[in-house]
């Protein structure tokens, strides 16, 4: 583990830090700020912008100078919001915040963005806003342009992913490389030779750490032929990818899912072109969810507590919000649950 070092005590932005930053009065930042006469416009459009670099948003002056707690914390989710409603992680992993914050009396903030840079800019109006007192951040990036904001902010936040650059931030993240290794080692045991993989979002770092571990893992076992397609963890991307995996004259005789949905999805797919499940493909599902149960054949799935996951982290960020020192953790290992959709192939 990691000891993050102690973060200052949180100070949000005032209109006293604009005014030394401007170089005039607290008085003449609220002219500026609400519009009125007694600023030049070159001092007022100054102001503002100072404003905004800082996350001060004039409309929350009142509860800025009182130091009020939000007692609230956020999460943006950059994703299409049609995804949240299936998808079994997420609702998980609220669940699990939802366990530590109402026990502490916290609410959540969520949003749907379309863009991390549009996740900066929530970030930046509900901290000027006093909206939340801190975030947890997920889906975390190569060079991740939100991580430089936060710092900057000072403003509380655990990320859920990785290990990655995340300077002053902790984050909580599971061995993604070593589940991939296990899920490959089980469906060679069993005879497979042709694997592949169907991936999440390319630029996510949790999906290039599992990519990047597949094609290793594989390599060392003398699997040529594995591949890995991308897709966005919807069903219907994860349905065409594996489509496009079982019209080639050499298909796959097992494939790996990175999510629930799109693994249903497949076998759906499969069972369309007339494939059986497992006789002539092995599906194995990431994460473990109700979903993998309730189909025919039940989904082999790899397996972790999302909701224990989500749990931690609303822990380590309480912890950061009020000042305390805050560890990185690395999680529990996802293990191999073996159902009914995995079996030696026929060929073998």
């Amino acid at each position: 583990m990691v000891r993050k070092e102690r973060r200052p005590s949180v100070k949000r932005p005032t209109i006293a830090d604009i005014a030394r930053r401007a170089g005039v009065s607290k008085g003449a930042v609220s002219y500026a700020l609400n519009g009125q006469p007694g600023v030049s416009e070159a001092t007022r459009q100054r102001i503002v912008a100072i404003a905004q670099e800082i996350g001060f948003n004039p409309n929350s002056a009142a509860r800025a100078l009182s130091g009020a707690s939000a007692r609230a914390v956020g999460l943006t989710l950059c994703r299409p919001a049609r995804i949240l409603s299936i998808e079994p992680f997420f609702m998980g992993l609220i669940s699990g915040f939802e366990q530590e914050l109402a026990a502490r009396s916290y609410a959540l903030t969520l949003q749907v963005v379309a863009t991390p840079q549009t996740e900066t800019d929530v970030y930046r109006r509900w901290w000027g806003e006093r909206r939340v007192d801190g975030v947890f951040v997920t889906d975390l990036r190569e060079n991740d342009i939100r991580i430089p904001v936060l710092n900057e902010l000072q403003l509380p936040a655990v990320v859920i992913g990785g290990p990655g650059d995340t300077g002053k931030l902790p984050q909580l993240w599971s061995d993604d490389a070593g589940a991939i290794t296990e899920a490959v080692g089980y469906l060679m045991a069993l005879g497979h030779r042709r694997i592949a993989r169907v991936g999440g979002l390319p630029d996510l770092l949790h999906t290039q750490t599992r990519t990047r571990a597949f094609t290793e893992v594989c390599a060392s076992l003398g699997l040529s032929e594995a591949v890995t397609v991308p897709s966005d963890y919807t069903g219907e991307e994860g349905g065409r990818a594996t489509r496009r995996l079982l019209i080639n004259a050499e298909r796959p005789t097992a494939i790996i899912y990175d999510n629930d949905v799109m693994a249903v999805a497949g076998l759906s797919v499969a069972q369309e072109m007339g494939l059986s499940v497992p006789g002539d493909l092995s599906i194995v599902a990431w994460d473990d969810s109700p979903l993998c149960s309730l189909v025919h054949p039940p989904l082999t799935a790899l397996t972790r507590d999302i909701a224990a996951y989500g749990a931690h982290a609303a822990r380590q960020l309480l912890a950061a919000i009020a000042g305390e020192p805050v560890q990185d953790v690395e999680e529990g290992t996802a293990h191999l649950t073996p159902r009914g959709s995995t079996a030696p192939p026929r060929e073998s």
